[in-house]
């Protein structure tokens, strides 16, 4: 019987290397083993079949080249300045773990990594690519400079984890599955500073993630600098959960978020969550509750009890003056605007709201994205829903975004029992919650988005989320801790052919990725039934 080449590295790898027993990180030091990074993944995998996520084809072939120190990086005049950048931050990204020069030329002709952009390139689409590697050199052919960043990700992963080293002979062809991957961190809970969410965008962005969406205000705070309306930020934002300081961002803050984040080819997707979450935004601001009497700082981390005022005009001055600031800083497509758990809002005035609200979000040139809640209410043509149910939400509240996705209004899948990276691993995680269950790292990537949801077909769904709400997540070690590997499953599941979704495949592949975390001193959870070195 022919053993099929997955499985046989799996059964070598198996028997090489032990199952880890620690479910904790060793950046955390909760390992009882010491951390070694090691250049070489599991030596059953070939450096091509290690790439995450999985690539549509990957072909070893020949002899490769030699990484060293005479390598330069060569970009076409023709293809312009974007392209320019993008070989400037290639560099920049393999200066550090390799230690070598490596310039960036003019000219695309000559040895060493060369970027081209082939607007006929076949099957690329807007974000996929070529990388061909051989004694001469490596060529990365794109259609757009998103494509050849990617192409450049894919590239890294080629390579030693530190040092210089030789770029494996063989061919890459790739393109995503889906348009929409992102990861969302809820800033409003706890508070973050623009340069740790700009570490994130790093680590995101480096396996094909390409949307950041920013929860910016909630019950306990408002982290983002309003001029028309001042106190969102100066008194709002003056709390958090456990009864913090909290602290909120700039204009010019979220401006240079927002530039970082592009250079990698990550948009921001910006939320202004409502009409409920609002009691950041009632304690700095009496006239925006129906009685007139401003509310208190909120720190715990209850949900579902405040609500915007839906009777009163200002109210709808309000998120027009907000909403409009906040287009003006954000040159991506969406807006979000919450509408979840608007326990104290009625259904009737739920509705009334949110159609006000999706209008005011039009006019000023964006496209709605808002929880799957909206469903219920009367979504605007095109608006997107984020699904974030589980396995026990009711059938009804499924069919009805099944009904909206099939009246033409695009899905994000975020399921909670999947994708959430604030649910615990297991019993034995210290941070997180574990309302929607536990998450270990199998069940959060072995799940398929274009069959999850009876009834959504592939095509209503625009791609994956995976949010990381912060109720219990205050540092960073336990923000990565908790990301990190999921986020991981949540590339491939947004990038990869569906067919490549395989889980003794994966559990190697993300093995192999460990030594890479490690160097970049990220704070992973080591899974049990991951073979980690």
């Amino acid at each position: 019987m022919r053993v099929p080449r997955r499985m046989l590295a799996a059964l070598l790898v198996l028997a090489a290397v032990p199952a880890a027993a620690s479910c904790s990180s060793a950046a955390r030091g909760d390992d009882a083993r010491p951390r070694r990074v090691a250049d070489e993944p599991p030596a059953a995998l070939a450096p091509y079949e290690r790439l995450l996520p999985e690539p549509v084809s990957a072909r070893a072939e020949g002899p490769g080249y030699a990484f060293g120190p005479g390598t330069v990086i060569r970009t076409g005049r023709a293809d312009g300045e974007e392209v320019r950048k993008v070989g400037e931050l290639l560099a920049e990204q393999l200066r550090g773990p390799s230690g070598l020069p490596l310039p960036v030329v003019d000219g695309v002709e000559g040895d060493g990594i060369r970027l081209r952009i082939d607007e006929e390139a076949e099957g690329a689409g807007q974000e996929g690519y070529r990388l061909e590697s051989g004694p001469g050199g490596v060529t990365l052919t794109a259609r757009t400079p998103a494509g050849l960043f990617h192409a450049g990700q894919t590239l890294r992963q080629l390579l030693p984890v530190s040092g210089p080293g030789t770029v494996p002979g063989g061919t890459v062809t790739d393109a995503p599955r889906f348009a929409y991957r992102g990861a969302m961190v809820d800033v409003a809970r706890h508070f973050f500073t623009v340069e740790q969410v700009k570490r994130y965008v790093d680590q995101l962005a480096q396996y094909k993630v390409n949307t950041l969406h920013l929860h910016l205000t909630d019950d306990q705070g408002w982290r983002l600098a309003i001029d028309s309306w001042p106190r969102l930020a100066e008194y709002g934002g003056a709390s958090e959960v456990g009864g913090g300081p909290g602290g909120h961002w700039t204009k010019d803050e979220y401006r240079d978020l927002v530039a970082y984040a592009s250079q990698r080819y990550v948009d921001v997707v910006p939320e202004i969550d409502m009409p409920g979450h609002v009691n950041a935004a009632q304690a700095a601001y009496a006239e925006l509750n129906c009685d007139g009497k401003a509310r208190e700082h909120y720190t715990g981390t209850k949900v579902g009890f405040s609500s915007l005022c839906v009777g009163k005009e200002r109210t709808y001055e309000f998120i027009d003056q907000v909403l409009g600031e906040l287009a003006e800083l954000t040159p991506g497509t969406y807006l979000h605007i919450g509408g979840d758990e608007a326990h104290s809002t009625p259904a009737a005035d739920y509705a009334a709201f949110m159609d006000r609200a999706q209008a005011v979000v039009a006019k000023h040139g964006k496209t709605v994205v808002a929880w799957h809640q909206l469903a219920a209410a009367r979504p605007a043509p095109g608006a997107v829903l984020q699904y974030w149910g589980h396995d026990r939400t009711a059938a009804s509240e499924k069919a009805g975004v099944i009904a909206a996705a099939k009246a033409g209004n695009p899905v994000i899948l975020s399921p909670a029992d999947r994708l959430y990276l604030d649910m615990k691993y297991d019993k034995e995680t210290k941070p997180g919650l574990a309302w929607a269950g536990y998450v270990p790292v199998r069940r959060s990537y072995d799940w398929d988005p274009g069959t999850y949801m009876t009834g959504l077909p592939e095509s209503a769904v625009l791609g994956v989320e995976a949010p990381l709400w912060t109720e219990t997540i205050a540092t960073r070690p336990d923000l990565e801790y908790m990301a990190f590997p999921r986020v991981l499953g949540l590339a491939e599941l947004g990038w990869s052919p569906a067919a490549a979704r395989d889980w003794t495949s994966y559990r190697l592949r993300l093995a192999a990725q460990g030594p890479r975390l490690a160097a970049q001193d990220v704070a992973y959870h080591r899974a049990p039934d991951v073979p980690w070195r």
